[in-house]
């Protein structure tokens, strides 16, 4: 099958690699000096899952692919729309856009933009990164990827895509059954991660420690439980418990992607997690205290750092 991993990054260089050496037809989208180093010495993925090396058509340009079987999206969440906009080039009748975002906005963004039927949702769980142009590094993490169809059908592509993802080597591939709930557990854990680490600008060991940060820590993430619920998203009752559980056993050394955004000039996805939660809240009864002080507290920065 053909497949266009738009965004080629930590999550879109991993899962890239992995689809092409099961024999899959695989062109990346990228850009800068990343783009750069794809074209002229491939793309190497060094991985605790195991290290591969491949040589796969990369371009800025998507009009140069034309019509694929799936478009995995995988940008951050702030370039979702912008990206979304590129997408018609690779879009056949029944082409599925794959979206591995943080946060529950995305395929309603990208749905905006090349309709909903377009549109398959996905959640991925997994440490990656661009360790240097051409070169995604997997430092750990399960290489999880959840995904299905936005109204639970399992169409024949999906099926498909299934049976492609659950074929590549390194990669623990999930079929859901709702993938709103999906969606939503992934985002109770990664706004309370997220959110603490950066605003106090601590790992996550340091937030363990302090009664009033971790009280806080697990407070996100029953806000975000009540709001899904309100929305009828049906996450579970023990989602919380299942994610302070993990959360007391993660590196107390471990940051978040939203703390190395800030710490490094970098755009954050602020209105993407905690910002996002304050949104969806607004339509509902219920309060979210803790995340409007999260999102009170990044605000600045998250403003500064996307004019550089």
């Amino acid at each position: 099958m053909k497949f266009a991993i738009f965004g080629a990054g930590g999550v879109g260089g991993y899962l890239g690699a992995r689809l092409a050496d099961a024999g899959h037809d695989v062109h990346l989208v990228a850009r800068g000096d990343h783009l750069s180093a794809l074209q002229s010495d491939g793309l190497r993925l060094e991985s605790v899952a195991g290290d591969t090396s491949v040589d796969l058509p990369a371009t800025d340009d998507p009009s140069k692919i034309g019509t694929c079987d799936y478009v995995l999206l995988c940008t951050k969440a702030h370039d979702v729309e912008d990206a979304a906009a590129d997408l018609h080039p690779l879009l056949g009748e029944d082409t599925a856009v794959v979206s591995f975002q943080n946060g529950v906005d995305s395929e309603r963004w990208v749905a905006d933009e090349v309709g909903e039927a377009h549109v398959v949702g996905g959640v991925a769980y997994i440490f990656s990164t661009i360790k240097e142009p051409g070169v995604v590094e997997h430092t750990g993490g399960p290489a999880r990827f959840v995904y299905g169809e936005l109204d639970g059908e399992r169409t024949p592509r999906i099926e498909a895509l299934h049976e492609a993802m659950s074929e590549s080597d390194g990669v623990d591939a999930v079929l859901a059954d709702d993938i709103a709930v999906e969606l939503w557990r992934k985002f109770t854990f990664i706004c309370a991660q997220a959110g603490m680490t950066a605003t106090t600008r601590l790992p996550i060991g340091d937030v363990r420690a302090s009664d009033a940060s971790w009280e806080m820590f697990e407070a996100i993430m029953r806000e975000v439980v009540a709001v899904a619920q309100a929305e009828g998203v049906d996450v579970p009752e023990g989602t919380v418990s299942e994610w302070l559980d993990f959360a007391r056993d993660l590196d107390p050394e471990m940051y978040s992607s939203l703390h190395y955004d800030l710490t490094h000039g970098k755009a954050m996805e602020l209105d993407a997690l905690n910002g996002a939660v304050v949104r969806h809240a607004a339509a509902t009864d219920v309060d979210v205290p803790m995340n409007r002080a999260v999102t009170a507290i990044l605000r600045p920065w998250a403003d500064k750092n996307s004019q550089q």
